[in-house]
């Protein structure tokens, strides 16, 4: 039977949560892992959804992450932390270090956390929202795996490194920045392979560095800087942070997910945390954002624009939109998650978004 391809975004949650349990994952960290997943296709960060599940379950299998990796604190400063994720999931790992910045920004005013020893983590929305939450300012820096070349190059030598920064605000939506430090995330190339979609002009380059629209070709090649120099040199800046500081990979020593099957990524990460309360009251602060973003979105519009926006606005709505409508999957996706859910013993057929009477039906999740 063909499943359709929308799904309740609770159900697929539930899903994803029960297929990394019976994976040997702890209740604690499937739940981490299923909701960073599923926080990334309701904000339509597609590339970082539960596309990812596959590959996360087969690093599991074949041991290239440990779910039974407890992450640890090696060094601690009034500030600063070094957490050693010690190969567990990203999205565990990132998880303990940005409730350690949260903690020691809270009682020291900020901090500064440095992460190794973890693999690909998600958004960088996943942790940024979670300071929001607490009223407190977050930016997140990742490195990756090679897959971007430097200006001049032809060949990939840094990654994608991406850049988050969360803001809270008061009645208005809170500033959430999540960028890749390419043009666009690799991981947008990978849906339009798997939907068999061309790619645009610009994102990418195949193996020989010819700029291509192919998106198989682009895989083998590399994808560009955003901005061309000022792009890669912030990618740069991340790998420096999270890497060479860290003691994790950098470079060509942060380990592909896909393609090496030997050792593990050893990943790195660094996140900031600022605690607003020690500048200005909260409140007052929350007045201001509101003030500021309403008047930057009240200012004069080009022509053709209807709205002026602030970076992580489209994400707030597209989440209500998906809560509402169901999460739409390619149909490669889908027979990849039924396969896996085979596997492990989970039914991906109760997950299907389902509408009775005109309205979104619900069924109660045990």
């Amino acid at each position: 039977m063909t499943l359709p391809n929308r799904f309740d975004w609770e159900k697929l949650q539930q899903f994803c949560y029960q297929v990394f349990r019976n994976a040997g994952v702890s209740k604690e960290n499937a739940e981490t892992v299923a909701e960073s997943l599923i926080q990334a296709d309701l904000r339509g960060v597609d590339s970082h959804g539960v596309v990812r599940t596959a590959i996360y379950i087969e690093r599991i299998e074949k041991n290239m992450m440990d779910p039974f990796a407890v992450p640890i604190v090696e060094s601690e400063d009034f500030a600063t932390v070094l957490v050693n994720g010690n190969n567990n999931i990203g999205a565990v790992v990132g998880k303990k270090a940005v409730e350690i910045a949260l903690e020691k920004a809270k009682e020291r005013g900020a901090a500064i956390v440095g992460v190794k020893g973890s693999n690909h983590f998600g958004t960088g929305a996943y942790y940024a929202l979670k300071a929001i939450e607490k009223d407190m300012i977050l930016l997140v820096m990742s490195n990756a795996s090679q897959t971007m070349p430097p200006t001049g190059g032809k060949r990939p030598f840094i990654g994608t490194n991406p850049l988050a920064i969360g803001v809270p605000a008061g009645n208005e939506a809170p500033f959430l920045l999540d960028m890749a430090t390419s043009v666009v995330a690799r991981g947008k190339i990978i849906v339009a392979s798997q939907k068999g979609e061309d790619i645009p002009l610009g994102w990418a380059v195949d193996k020989d560095g010819i700029p291509t629209t192919n998106a198989d070709a682009a895989l083998e090649g590399a994808v560009l800087p955003v901005g061309g120099p000022k792009g890669y040199a912030i990618s740069m800046l991340i790998d420096i942070l999270a890497g060479v500081l860290t003691g994790a990979g950098f470079g060509k020593y942060v380990n592909n997910m896909y393609e090496n099957w030997e050792e593990p990524q050893n990943v790195g990460h660094i996140f900031i945390a600022i605690d607003i309360n020690r500048f200005i009251p909260i409140e007052l602060f929350k007045e201001r954002m509101d003030r500021y973003i309403s008047e930057i979105k009240a200012e004069p519009k080009a022509d053709g624009v209807d709205e002026i926006l602030i970076p992580g606005e489209l994400e707030f709505r597209k989440t209500l939109e998906r809560k509402q409508n169901g999460i739409e999957l390619p149909a490669k996706v889908v027979k990849e998650l039924d396969e896996i859910g085979k596997r492990y013993s989970v039914d991906l057929s109760k997950a299907v978004f389902s509408v009775k009477d005109g309205r979104q039906y619900k069924e109660v999740i045990n």
